[in-house]
C-alpha cells in the first residue's frame, strides 16, 4: 500500500508540501451519472424542467466545482486549472444522465479531486433542478477513470 502522504510523522493530517516537487503537466478525468425516471429524463431531454436548462447549469455548475475545489476539501492545494470540461449525456438505458468531467492543468501536484468534485457538482446540480419531479434520484458510480502528469504516472481506470 501506498504512504499515506496527507498524515505526518504523528498522525495529524497536513497539508502536503509540495515545493521540491517539478512542474509537469497533469490530466485527470473522472465520470459518475444520476439515474432517474424515464420521465425524470424526458423532462431534461426536451427541456421541459421549471428551473430551466438543466445540462447547461448543470454543466456550468461542475466547472465552478472544479475551480472551487481547494476551497471545499481541507487539504487540497489551490491549482492554477488551464482547462475544465464537463459532458452531460442523457442516457435512455440508465435512465438518467452521464457526467464525464476533464481537468487540466500544469502544476506540482495533480488534479484528480477537481475531476471528481465536477462530477459530483454537476451531479448534484441535476439533482436539484429536477428533485421535485423525481426525489428517489440515485447519484451514483463515481470515479477516478484517468490521471496522469507527476512522480506516480498515469492511471487508468478498468472499465
Amino acid at each position: 500500500m501506498a504512504e499515506l502522504t496527507h498524515f505526518d510523522d504523528q498522525g495529524h493530517a497536513h497539508m502536503v508540501d509540495v515545493s521540491g516537487k517539478p512542474v509537469t503537466d497533469r490530466i485527470a478525468t473522472a465520470e459518475g451519472c444520476v439515474r432517474m425516471t424515464p420521465e425524470t429524463l424526458d423532462l431534461i431531454v426536451e427541456n421541459r424542467a421549471k428551473k430551466g436548462d438543466v445540462l447547461g447549469v448543470a454543466r456550468l455548475a461542475g466547472i465552478m466545482g472544479a475551480k472551487k475545489t481547494a476551497e471545499l476539501i481541507p487539504l487540497c492545494h489551490p491549482l492554477p486549472i488551464t482547462k475544465v470540461t464537463v459532458d452531460l449525456t442523457p442516457d435512455a438505458a440508465l435512465p438518467g444522465i452521464r457526467i464525464t468531467a476533464t481537468v487540466k492543468t500544469s502544476g506540482q501536484t495533480g488534479v484528480e479531486m477537481e475531476a471528481l468534485t465536477a462530477v459530483t457538482t454537476a451531479a448534484l446540480t441535476v439533482y436539484d433542478m429536477v428533485k421535485a419531479a423525481d426525489k428517489a434520484m440515485e447519484i451514483t458510480d463515481i470515479r477516478l477513470m484517468l490521471k496522469d502528469g507527476g512522480k506516480s504516472g498515469r492511471y487508468e481506470a478498468r472499465t
